[in-house]
């Protein structure tokens, strides 16, 4: 009985970690499609909107900030939001481990249980992290890596070309050296 008890809470709390990380991927998702329900400024999102000591660049012929002259949002905002969003979904699920491993009612299964996924949902923030600095470092404008237990999701800010096999190819390769997955564990997105 303490067996099941002890798997089922710990399959809870895998279910409401992913559920947290596809809701906060959804919501981004129709945030991306114009679906907003109000406006927010990201706080130090100047170097973002290409500035310059805290002031927008200025179109010379209209003097509109050069972001946003043809009416769209800079494709960095989808980024910091992603970036917040996966951060936010990790920080409630990690305080649900946190309380689940600090229950005084629970057994020493259990608590070892979340303590394990406390330390799994930190390896994929720094191979995340590693992933993203890599792709940029190879010559991406931006990217937002999203890791699961079994795939990644890898998405690339729009290129001047489009995306190419190579372009794929050499992201793909930095992310079967960080994870060890396998290419048709990954996918690869280039946003809009």
């Amino acid at each position: 009985m303490k067996l099941w008890k002890r798997n089922a809470i710990a399959a809870a709390i895998v279910l409401f970690v992913c559920g947290a990380v596809y809701l906060n991927w959804s919501y981004a998702q129709d945030t991306q499609a114009g679906k907003n329900l109000g406006e927010a400024t990201l706080v130090g999102s100047d170097s973002l909107l290409g500035t310059q000591d805290g002031q927008a660049t200025k179109d010379n012929a209209g003097g509109e900030d050069a972001a946003t002259q043809d009416g769209s949002t800079p494709s960095g905002t989808y980024f910091s939001t992603a970036r917040l969003n996966r951060q936010q979904a990790r920080d409630n699920a990690l305080s649900l481990l946190q309380e689940a491993a600090g229950d005084e009612k629970a057994d020493q299964s259990s608590i070892d249980e979340a303590n394990a996924a406390i330390q799994t949902m930190a390896g994929y923030t720094v191979t995340e992290a590693q992933i993203e600095n890599l792709i940029t470092a190879k010559g991406y404008a931006d990217c937002v890596a999203f890791l699961g237990e079994d795939s990644i999701s890898v998405v690339v800010s729009a290129l001047a070309n489009g995306m190419t096999d190579a372009d794929a190819a050499r992201i793909g390769e930095i992310v079967m050296e960080q994870t060890g997955l396998k290419a048709d564990q990954i996918k690869i997105i280039e946003a809009e």
